[in-house]
């Protein structure tokens, strides 16, 4: 099933967020070679495709797993968990109607 990943970042850790990210991104890639990666990517904090040191608010992955157990496991293992950068991380269910 698919499921949802929501991380919200927390106050000033864009540099915290950079150091992670090879590792948090080696993760991803590991999910998209499975063929489980629907799509992932940042929010940034304002209105602009590159929000420079305003930084970003968090990040979405929708990516396939055997149980929201193991969707949960996934997410609470990631590098930017172990940084500090999210403040909270929420995994949901997820249904792809279109397209």
């Amino acid at each position: 099933m698919w499921y949802v990943i929501e991380g919200y970042d927390g106050k000033d850790v864009l540099a915290q967020r950079m150091q992670a990210r090879p590792e948090h991104l080696a993760r991803l890639t590991a999910l998209r070679d499975q063929g489980r990666l629907l799509l992932a990517g940042p929010c940034p904090a304002i209105d602009a495709e590159d929000p420079g040191p305003a930084g970003f608010s968090g990040s979405v992955v929708i990516a396939e797993f055997e149980s929201l157990v193991a969707a949960r496991a996934w997410a609470d293992a990631d590098p930017y968990v172990a940084a500090g950068v999210y403040q909270r991380v929420e995994v949901r269910p997820f249904r792809k109607v279109l397209p």
